[in-house]
């Protein structure tokens, strides 16, 4: 049915540039968007579109001038406005309360958490209040999860796994397997080193599909308070990660580093373990972060897409580096003891 523009606002804040009978019924890119759409420009480089857009209402900054007919809201992050925008049309789905016939329980579920087919909830869990356990999950022994948490299809929580309020897991992902720790023994066999901690989730944490989650080997892995985690991402054991930080898909971090708290991780970056970042630090995408940081700001490591034919021919270069710097270091050398002699 949508919402009146009017009514966006008077939720949102904002300040419209004109009074508009508008009732706003989706949300579309600017170059896409019709009539009874909303649509925003966050990128100066697509301000042409403004012209060209057949949007009902547009969400802009202070500043952007809107073309004459053209109905905008104003804010200071268009972007992070639009976003609102889009959750307050597209609310989660609704999921009546109970436990499917199909569904195998033995933990305690609130009356009004919903329990989808063929989950199975194992002895001394805890599922709180509104909470959705999604078709085939497995909740093994004593897992608590939160309020309002929501977990998707498949997605399996091992043992003692603890899990805050307003959480959403997405498919296949699995919390609380054992981490990669192993002893050797003289004859150089491997001996595995029991993984007797768990995993302890904040509130409000965005955890991707396919993304994996190890328990600790004696204290626990820790995801703090408002941490998203994009798709298949490695996260080992004893590691922990700060609040409000956000990683990108395909990310590795090895066991007992600590990120701290807003931090950025790139796609398919890569943490060695038992390091320390400090809180406020962006890590580029592909960036193989092999020592601590201890300072704010923006790290990179990778080198710039280059033909493979140049590739080459610079890699034969850096292979003589050793050699090179001897070279120089002899001719400094000469000129040094020529300066002396005249």
């Amino acid at each position: 049915m949508g919402l009146p523009v009017e009514q966006i606002v008077a939720r949102l804040g904002g300040r419209l540039s004109a009074c508009g009978d508008v009732t706003i019924v989706g949300v579309a890119p600017l170059d896409q968007a019709g009539e009874g759409q909303l649509s925003f420009l966050a990128n100066p480089k697509y301000r042409a579109q403004l012209a060209r857009t057949r949007a009902s209402v547009v969400v802009v900054d202070e500043a952007t001038e809107v073309p004459p007919g053209l109905l905008a809201i104003h804010t200071p992050n268009p972007y992070l406005y639009f976003a609102r925008v889009v959750a307050l049309l597209n609310p989660p789905v609704a999921h009546a309360p109970g436990v499917a016939a199909s569904a195998v329980v033995a933990g305690a579920v609130h009356a009004g958490a919903h329990v989808a087919p063929n989950a199975v909830i194992e002895v001394g869990a805890v599922i709180g209040e509104d909470a959705v356990v999604g078709p085939g999950c497995v909740v093994g022994r004593d897992v608590h999860i939160g309020a309002r948490t929501r977990l998707a299809a498949n997605v399996t929580l091992y043992a003692g796994v603890h899990i805050g309020t307003d959480c959403l897991i997405h498919a296949g992902a699995v919390i609380g397997a054992d981490g990669f720790g192993f002893a050797r023994t003289d004859d150089g066999q491997w001996v595995k080193f029991p993984q007797i901690g768990s995993v302890r989730i904040g509130n409000k944490v965005e955890i991707g599909a396919n993304t994996t989650i190890d328990r600790g080997a004696m204290s626990d892995t820790v995801i703090a308070d408002g941490v998203k985690l994009d798709n298949q991402i490695q996260i080992g054991h004893n590691v922990e990660i700060g609040e409000d930080t956000a990683i990108a898909g395909c990310v590795g971090i090895a066991g007992s580093t600590r990120i701290g708290k807003r931090c950025m991780v790139g796609g398919q970056a890569g943490i060695i373990g038992h390091l320390s970042i400090c809180d406020d630090v962006v890590i580029s995408a592909g960036t193989l972060v092999t020592k601590s940081i201890r300072s704010p700001g923006v790290y990179t490591a990778n080198l710039p897409l280059q033909t493979h034919a140049d590739w080459v021919k610079n890699f034969s270069r850096l292979r003589h580096l050793d050699t090179m710097a001897q070279d120089i270091r002899t001719i400094e050398q000469r000129l040094d003891k020529g300066e002396s002699e005249s």
